[in-house]
């Protein structure tokens, strides 16, 4: 209890509430059970599954998963009924007395965080990825030494957007294009709920961003702070370490955030080179996962918005044949196909914007097909495809409609890929 500020300890007098059953719900109700305090968690599919005034009558605290929106009406009735409201994130900010770095963008930051947290141990540092990578940071509690160990947190738009508590010592913004649109609504909203990760970067803090962060600040009118590091690929062009995932796009953006950030702490250069050459990406992020008489395929399953489709598309000199398609998320889908069609040999879809996508490609003349499964498309673009040609899975959508997650998708993709190739 002792670790628990007396701000947190007044408000639980009585249970905290707990919005969400998900792993950073059942991260804050274990850390809050281990200290002696009780708690209720409230979620849409579970036992308790209304909130409202006589719900909120009961508690003094509220702590909410990163799915809820600020205008979802429990935490409306919420903060109506004058309950401190707090994001997963800042309740596990106010227990963790370390350090801690924030990685965001709209693509790479997992493989960033993951990258980094790998450096900085191969440097002698303890150090540990969570956040929005899968092990809530709330969850660091009980999980290492408080204090003993440097959190590399990788901070979603849904996690940053409310932040009033969690202040890095660095934060690191990869990149910036169109996504999340169904939450945010607008683009500049989607910008400006990353960007409140800048404004709790605290004086003297680095921050580093890439090229498309600052041209979308431009864009907005929103000044980034004047000391902020920019990294450009052109920079770091000839220094990719050789061997290493970050010799090609897109991950050769992630390297340039990252040598500017190692540059900025006055670490050795020699010891994240060697790191960049020994470090593997995890799971379905743009890795070849069969060939075939010269028809390759691509694993990009994570690949789930309109800027990691065409930063996978970049790889490839040969005709690609393309499997997309999934849960809309908003944005533009026309301009999308637009962009996607002078890149593709053909289309194979997939999931809730299948047809739409289907019609778009039609009109501008490019062959596309909806599937009911995935397999399906596989199996099609199999058949069609003589190499050299790459098949490549990256959907530009949520897989949710159709899989648990974009692991389930990916490993779907995988196994139908190997049948093909071990038949040929």
């Amino acid at each position: 209890m002792s670790d628990f500020p007396d701000s947190l300890r007044r408000r639980l007098a009585r249970p905290a509430a707990i919005l969400g059953a998900g792993v950073s719900g059942r991260a804050v109700a274990d850390t809050l059970g281990a200290a002696g305090f009780a708690s209720v968690v409230y979620d849409a599919q579970g036992g308790n599954a209304v909130f409202g005034p006589d719900e909120a009558a009961r508690h003094d605290l509220v702590v909410y998963s990163p799915g809820f929106a600020q205008s979802h009406p429990w935490l409306l009735a919420a903060r109506r009924a004058g309950l401190q409201c707090l994001a997963e994130l800042d309740f596990g900010a106010l227990l963790w007395s370390g350090p801690a770095i924030a990685i965001t963008g709209t693509n790479g930051k997992t493989t960033l965080t993951e990258f980094l947290s790998f450096a900085h141990k191969r440097a002698g540092q303890d150090a540990i990825a969570c956040g929005n990578v899968g092990l809530p940071f709330t969850a660091l509690h009980a999980t290492v030494s408080n204090g003993a160990f440097l959190a590399v947190v990788e901070v979603s738009s849904f996690q940053a957007e409310d932040l009033r508590h969690f202040s890095p010592e660095a934060v690191l913004w990869i990149n910036f294009d169109e996504d999340h649109l169904d939450r945010h609504g607008e683009l500049e909203s989607y910008f400006r709920a990353k960007f409140r990760l800048i404004e709790r970067l605290p004086p003297g803090g680095v921050l580093v961003v890439g090229e498309s962060v600052v041209e979308y600040a431009r864009r907005f009118g929103i000044d980034l702070p004047a000391e902020a590091l920019v990294a450009t690929r052109a920079e770091v062009a000839d220094r990719v370490p050789a061997g290493s995932i970050f010799e090609a796009w897109p991950q050769r953006e992630n390297w340039a955030l990252a040598a500017r950030y190692w540059q900025a702490k006055g670490l050795p250069m020699r010891s994240l080179e060697e790191s960049a050459r020994l470090f593997r990406a995890a799971p379905h992020r743009l890795r070849k996962v069969a060939e075939a008489q010269g028809v390759e395929y691509w694993n990009d399953s994570k690949g789930t918005n309109f800027h990691a489709v065409y930063a996978a598309l970049e790889q490839f000199q040969v005709p690609v044949r393309w499997i997309g398609g999934g849960k809309w998320k908003g944005g533009d889908l026309r301009r999308f196909a637009e962009r996607l069609a002078p890149r593709i040999e053909a289309a194979y879809l997939i999931g809730e914007t299948g047809p739409e996508l289907q019609r778009h490609l039609a009109e501008l003349g490019r062959p596309a097909r909806c599937f009911a499964g995935l397999q399906d498309a596989v199996v099609a673009a199999g058949k069609d495809a003589h190499g050299p040609t790459a098949i490549l899975l990256s959907p530009g959508f949520s897989s949710f409609d159709q899989f648990h997650g974009y692991a389930e998708r990916g490993t779907v993709f995988e196994r139908a890929a190997l049948a093909l190739a071990n038949r040929a």
